[in-house]
């Protein structure tokens, strides 16, 4: 057998998380691997999650735009419809253009890309069986990122055609009369949101009593309503109990009020939850520890393993599963390695759901500051209010501002809008600072702009908190 190859530091995975501190480690003058096991890099967020299906909510919304809305601006189209192939082949272009990019920034950084699945094998060893050889790696430190992979449901098998996981919802060779999705969080209210507007009607079927449960519930409550008005027809507290293929079509039974409904789809979405993907890492076999319930492999706060040397981070670990956190996560790790501060501040993490409108938070919601009996005042401020929304036709939604009631620090903020997804870089950086809401309000914004709905509602939430007894 041939000597193993030595490197400072391996990292298994090539999404978000590894290539970034792959990137990292690189520039702190570490020899460095990066193994992946599909021929793309990037991950799921470029391959078959964030990226494609972004590129497919943009070009279903210019079609919805152009088909509803132009004519409110004077802009006549004529007959306007879908070329469902082309819309397909741009958006993997789109994914091409990335995952190209992604490997030339690694060769910049002289990071070696290895394809092949690889495993654990002890004492800093990784194992990598490629389409041809098998290597074997000896590394001073081990980097886990191997990502997540989609929840099944019993009873709800996916079979890559009538029912499908979220990566096959973004392969639909045509645009299905009616598609059924089980799980009312963001990936399926995202893809959802894709085919409604290219002609799908659309049921999602949720077993809590509010969709994007994680969310501030003024702003689910609101987002609700929105998509309803769109056409999107739910079936809230309602369990799904078996699903059948039966001529091409999906016929569902779902449990409501100890009643049972059978509903048909052309297509059935099952977006219920991600879990980390360890198998085959042989976990196990080398003592690393994971949480029992969840799956998550358990990481101190250097993100180090039990196994000494042996770190994990993004969807392996506890947490959100989101592109940006991974990364986040990546760079920390690789500094911890190298003896440096590394830490991320998870309060100051956003999430987004790509709806339109769009919807990102930051911080508390409303029910956890009340859950801890912390003291808080709250400012709102309507897109109706803002001059650029009204000039875009874009007036749902508002600005939520949640602040210390006795030090006006904010708490958290949530946004319901066009352009939210953007929005909430400030109030992140907010919240990172420590910054008060008085701060924000006191920023001067630029006119018109959506932004100055943020400020409108930290100066509402700054007064409150000024002037309380």
């Amino acid at each position: 057998m041939a000597e193993p190859e030595n490197y400072d530091l391996v990292i298994v995975g090539g999404g978000p998380g590894g290539y970034v501190a792959a990137v990292k480690a690189a520039q702190l003058k570490m020899k460095v691997a990066c193994v992946e096991k599909a021929s793309r890099l990037g991950g799921v967020c470029l391959r078959k999650g964030c990226i494609p299906s972004k590129a497919l909510l943009d070009s279903s919304e210019y079609y919805h735009l152009a088909k509803e809305k132009f004519a409110a601006h004077g802009i006549k189209t004529g007959r306007v419809s879908v070329d469902l192939p082309t819309m397909m082949a741009r958006k993997e272009e789109v994914v091409k253009s990335l995952t190209d990019n992604v490997r030339s920034l690694l060769q910049r950084n002289k990071v070696e890309i290895i394809h092949g699945k690889a495993k654990l094998a002890g004492n800093g060893r990784v194992e990598v069986a490629g389409e041809n050889q098998s290597r074997t790696l000896q590394a001073g430190k081990i980097l886990l990122a191997t990502g997540s992979e989609p929840v099944s449901v019993p009873g709800l098998e996916f079979d890559g055609e009538h029912i499908v996981d979220s990566s096959g919802a973004l392969y639909f060779d045509a645009v299905p009369k009616a598609l059924g999705v089980v799980g009312g969080g963001y990936i399926g209210l995202e893809l959802g949101s894709v085919w409604l507007r290219l002609g799908a009607k659309v049921t999602v079927i949720e077993m809590l009593p509010q969709i994007a449960a994680l969310l501030d519930g003024q702003v689910a409550r609101t987002l609700l309503r929105i998509l309803k008005k769109q056409g999107m027809e739910f079936h809230l507290t309602t369990r799904v109990a078996a699903a059948k293929v039966a001529n091409k079509k999906v016929k569902v039974t779902v449990e409501k009020d100890d009643q049972k409904l059978t509903l048909t789809f052309d297509r059935l979405l099952v977006a219920v939850g991600r879990r980390p993907l360890t198998r085959g890492l042989n976990l196990e076999e080398t003592g690393i520890r994971t949480d029992s319930k969840t799956g998550h492999i358990i990481v101190d706060e250097t993100f180090q393993t039990s196994v000494s040397g042996v770190y994990a981070i993004g969807d392996l670990i506890a947490g959100p599963a989101l592109a940006h956190k991974a990364s986040a996560e990546g760079i920390a790790a690789v500094e911890c390695m190298a003896g440096l501060p590394g830490e991320v501040n998870y309060d100051a993490v956003p999430a987004v759901i790509y709806t339109a409108p769009e919807v990102a938070s930051v911080g508390l919601t409303e029910e956890q500051v009340k859950e801890r009996k912390i003291p808080y005042c709250t400012g709102t401020y309507p897109f109706t209010g803002a001059g650029r929304a009204r000039c875009m036709g874009e007036t749902d939604g508002f600005v939520k501002v949640i602040s210390h009631q006795k030090t006006d620090r904010i708490l958290g903020v949530h946004i319901i809008g066009a352009r939210a997804a953007d929005m909430i870089a400030e109030a992140v950086l907010a919240v990172e600072m420590g910054a008060s809401a008085e701060d924000i309000a006191r920023t001067v914004h630029g006119h018109p702009t959506f932004a100055e709905a943020l400020m409108e509602a930290a100066m509402s939430a700054s007064s409150c908190s000024i002037y309380s007894a």
